[in-house]
């Protein structure tokens, strides 16, 4: 078995989490309030413990995590559910305040160490780790600082485990918090150097839920992506068009990005259940250089506070100094120029051995077939 230790960070982490235990518990026939299995099929057990503990009596604990610096919205997840364990809610004396240095410095910092002391029990008590999920949020304090204190602990504590985090990026239509560009370009950064993949909210947390849970479900149900790559299956020509016409609609992509300004340099469709291709339930994750005009708007925004050192303050009061903001411009500021070569048709990142085909999204739409790679798969 091929377990996964879930980590949800900060108010927005910890929301996307509990929907991600709703999806998930309802997979696998376990009562979301109870905790206790309910289903109806063997199949919803045999690799149930890919994303929790059991009991002899069937009793199912989520091996998750649950973190923050102030501790009001995890206390609302220990009422809603028998599922989490009490155990396993990290929480800190006072609110990160949406600012990364409090969360990186010092209110998260207070916490680090009983949140690494928690993994490391969970880590303990699998058979097989395959690796940790982390859902968090770059526009607050706790989601960015904090976040990226942890990976730091997790890259060095466990090299060979794979790292998945699952991010809320600031939205220009519902931005929140003042200081997110500041927040958004430090934590982007952060992911970078430790070169991890960047992949209201009730129904953006619930769609979020869906990805993580197709993206692993390969580990959970048998079927063919559990040799780590899926065959191409052919359907018809007009319901290809049609799923991939869906897929890249504009309608249907959640950042504010255009994809036909930019090349898909990978892309992985996922089609679950036994249906016609008319009704498959599909999802859909890709990499595309059009993802570089969300970075841009973020170092623009960042880069017109620095200038005015507008609320630069609250961070240089918690030990941060200008540099670091600059430093991680310059970092921000090499991944689009890695997005824009890419466009351009070099190789990505630079890297001469990590070739791939590089393609527009109309490109996909005169395909007859489809293909898709989960990344917990990979031996």
């Amino acid at each position: 078995m091929r377990e996964i230790v879930t980590l949800q960070i900060g108010g927005a982490g910890n929301a996307i989490g509990d929907s991600f235990w709703h999806v998930i518990s309802h997979e696998h026939g376990v009562d979301y309030p109870s905790g206790r299995f309910g289903g109806n099929s063997p199949l919803q057990l045999e690799r149930i413990n890919v994303f929790f503990n059991a009991t002899a009596s069937k009793r199912f604990y989520a091996r998750a995590i649950l973190i923050d610096t102030e501790a009001s919205t995890v206390q609302r997840l220990n009422f809603s559910s028998q599922l989490y364990r009490p155990e396993n809610f990290v929480v800190g004396l006072e609110s990160a305040g949406n600012n990364f240095a409090r969360g990186y410095h010092t209110d998260g910092a207070a916490i680090l160490e009983q949140v690494l002391d928690n993994t490391r029990r969970e880590v303990e008590s699998v058979d097989s780790l395959q690796g940790f999920q982390l859902l968090h949020s770059i526009a607050g304090g706790t989601g960015s600082g904090l976040t990226s204190l942890i990976m730091e602990a997790l890259v060095e504590k466990y090299p060979d485990n794979l790292l998945c985090n699952f991010v809320a990026i600031p939205s220009p239509n519902m931005s929140q918090v003042v200081v997110e560009p500041y927040n958004a370009l430090l934590s982007t950064s952060a992911l970078r150097n430790l070169k991890i993949k960047m992949s209201g909210y009730e129904h953006i947390n619930h769609i979020v839920a869906l990805t993580m849970s197709g993206i692993t479900t390969c580990l959970r149900f048998p079927g063919q992506l559990n040799a780590g790559l899926r065959k191409q299956q052919q359907f018809s020509k007009g319901t290809v068009s049609e799923l991939v016409q869906q897929i890249f609609s504009s309608n249907n992509i959640l950042c504010s990005i255009d994809l036909r300004k930019g090349k898909l340099l990978t892309a992985a469709g996922l089609f679950r259940g036994r249906m016609s291709p008319q009704e498959v339930d599909q999802l859909m994750t890709g990499n595309t250089s059009a993802i570089q005009s969300l970075f841009q708007r973020l170092l623009d925004g960042s880069m017109a506070m620095l200038r005015r050192k507008a609320h630069l303050h609250w961070y240089t009061g918690e030990g941060m100094e200008e540099q670091e903001f600059l430093d991680a411009q310059q970092e921000l500021q090499a991944i689009i120029d890695d997005y824009k070569s890419s466009a351009e048709g070099e190789n990505f990142g630079g890297d001469s051995g990590r070739g791939g085909i590089e393609r527009s999204p109309d490109d996909y739409e005169e395909k007859a077939a489809t293909s898709g790679h989960c990344s917990f798969c990979t031996d």
